[in-house]
């Protein structure tokens, strides 16, 4: 009797323990099936938010942009919370979750305060260059970084059996995303046209790297001339296409199409840099990306992999042409058939519904200040260099020393501690500075970065400076300008790098597995994507990151 009763309760124990298990591997099964085989992080460089829609009607049906906003999550108020916007800022924070104050990356170049030496935000000369003799554009690496990224935590979450790989014309678009622990990292070499990398990553090229760079790719590239995808007279949304706001490329150079980059290739000055500053500079970067994931195998098991591409030509075309102009819109034209191209390839390649993708921009970009003015609207450039020796010369007036300001860089005023003597003396050179900026008519504001919180200026741009100061790497004080003014060294073309929403306010869509249809305009900001994504794939946030997820990519 008592053993049949022994048989009944072990059974019955038996049988719960089996269901208890079964549910077990069930919910482990499906947090499995949560995360994609890919990841695939898209920045275009320098696209303004508004570029979506101002040529909505011109992106083809089943084109890439028209495919991310009707199928895809669209964010559609996401903002840069610090200054200033640059590029290797950009990319540093897009994939930290985190800003300048706190990675360190405070623009794509900066003053090491204790030095006084300008430095490239990537420059590493521990690290050679590999796939190239031309050892100053590979002696790059994420060292200058703080933080980890979201790639980097991908690999520690994964014991470094995920894949990441980080794909850009420019050196920082493809090694911030990619991050510390990338794999790979890969990027133009504008003196031989070659993707190389540097020694952070591996000692030699892998062989279809060297193979694709012996094919001639870039040459051929450059042979093809620029024309409008679609005829001239149907640009309506920019200016004619000669026009006095746009830069040529050499002096006798027209802004007319055709653009021959064939004829305008010099080895001894733009090189194959010219590549940067053409669409097929986005179809070669989207062709060698498609080449990633097929030899690294990318998406191909059940580990998560991550591919960071950034398209570079844009941010390049943006500057020389300003966003007006019929090459502006040509190039995002083109582009929207690269986004399809490489979204085709990757239904193909991983698996529709098995890759999750997102697009954004690193910042946007000014409307060219001559246009402006034309159409009644203050504007200037901002000539830092020539005001920085005008400064100078004010100072050593003042007090009887010569180059006490470095650089007005990053529209910050860097000082040379070399020759100034104590406390007292650089409070009082702060002060001379201070009412020296305040005093002209283009400066909104001019703050002191450690006091910042204590200045009698808007919030956000309050903010924004305190986010964007870190001071081992930023100068002093900080310099608004009033709107449509920016540092430039030409009435032609344009730039970024303020607080404004023509900079700051970008591109943000969330696309593919786990992502649902819809759109929200309730504001985010790109220190939101990193941790949307960590909540997405379950990992840990990267270690300096202060976003938050996107919780309307969550609602069911």
């Amino acid at each position: 009797m008592n053993f049949k009763i022994i048989i009944m309760i072990d059974m019955n124990y038996i049988k719960k323990l089996t269901v208890s298990l079964m549910l077990l591997m069930a919910v482990a099964c499906v947090y499995s099936q949560e995360r994609p085989k890919l990841v695939v992080g898209i920045v275009v460089d320098q696209m303004r938010w508004d570029y979506l829609y101002r040529y909505y009607d011109r992106y083809a049906a089943n084109g890439g942009f028209k495919r991310l906003m009707n199928n895809g999550f669209n964010c559609q108020n996401t903002m840069i919370n610090y200054i200033p916007s640059f590029t290797a800022v950009g990319h540093s924070s897009i994939y930290t979750g985190s800003v300048p104050s706190i990675h360190g990356i405070t623009g794509n170049s900066f003053v090491i305060q204790q030095t006084g030496a300008l430095v490239s935000a990537v420059r590493d000369d521990s690290v050679r260059a590999v796939g190239t003799d031309n050892q100053k554009a590979g002696q790059v690496s994420p060292k200058n970084l703080h933080t980890t990224t979201i790639t980097d935590e991908l690999e520690l979450a994964t014991n470094f059996r995920a894949k990441v790989v980080g794909v850009s014309l420019k050196d920082r678009g493809s090694i911030f995303p990619a991050g510390h622990c990338a794999d790979a990292a890969f990027w133009l070499d504008e003196k031989t046209g070659n993707w190389i990398t540097s020694s952070w990553y591996m000692d030699t090229l892998p062989k279809w790297v060297s193979a694709y760079n012996k094919s001639g790719a870039a040459r051929n590239y450059l042979e093809r001339t620029w024309n409008p995808l679609y005829p001239i007279r149907t640009y309506v949304q920019s200016a004619p296409a000669d026009n006095e706001y746009e830069n040529p490329y050499t002096d006798k150079a027209s802004v007319k199409f055709p653009i021959n980059f064939k004829k305008l290739f010099d080895s001894k000055k733009n090189g194959y840099g010219l590549l940067k500053e053409s669409p097929v500079g986005n179809t070669m970067t989207c062709e060698f990306a498609k080449m990633a994931v097929r030899n690294y195998r990318l998406g191909e098991d059940t580990i998560t992999d991550f591919l960071t591409i950034s398209f570079s030509a844009p941010d390049y075309v943006g500057h020389r042409y300003s966003p007006n102009s019929i090459k502006t819109e040509d190039i995002y034209l083109r582009l929207d058939a690269d986004l399809a191209s490489l979204m085709d390839f990757l239904d193909t390649q991983v698996g529709k519904d098995q890759y999750l993708l997102f697009i954004t921009a690193d910042h946007g970009g000014a409307q060219n200040v001559q246009f402006m003015r034309d159409n009644k609207l203050d504007a200037a450039p901002w000539f830092y260099d020539k005001l920085n020796d005008t400064l100078n010369a004010h100072l050593e007036k003042k007090f009887g020393k010569k180059n006490i300001v470095i650089t007005l860089e990053n529209y910050q005023v860097n000082l040379n501690y070399s020759v100034i003597k104590g406390d007292k003396e650089k409070t009082e050179i702060i002060d001379e500075c201070i009412d020296f900026f305040a005093r002209r008519p283009e400066v909104a504001y001019v703050v002191e970065n450690a006091k910042a919180y204590q200045a009698a200026i808007p919030a956000v741009i309050k903010e924004k400076i305190i986010n964007g100061y870190n001071r081992q790497r930023a100068g002093e004080i900080q310099i608004i300008l009033q709107p449509h003014y920016y540092s430039r060294s030409s009435w032609k073309g344009t730039t970024h790098g303020t607080w404004n929403p023509y900079d700051a306010h970008i591109p943000l869509i969330f696309y593919g597995k786990g992502i649902p249809k819809g759109q929200s305009v309730r504001e985010v900001y790109m220190t939101d994507i990193a941790p949307t994504l960590a909540a997405l794939l379950h990992i840990q946030m990267p270690s300096g990151c202060i976003g938050r997820p996107i919780e309307d990519l969550f609602k069911k």
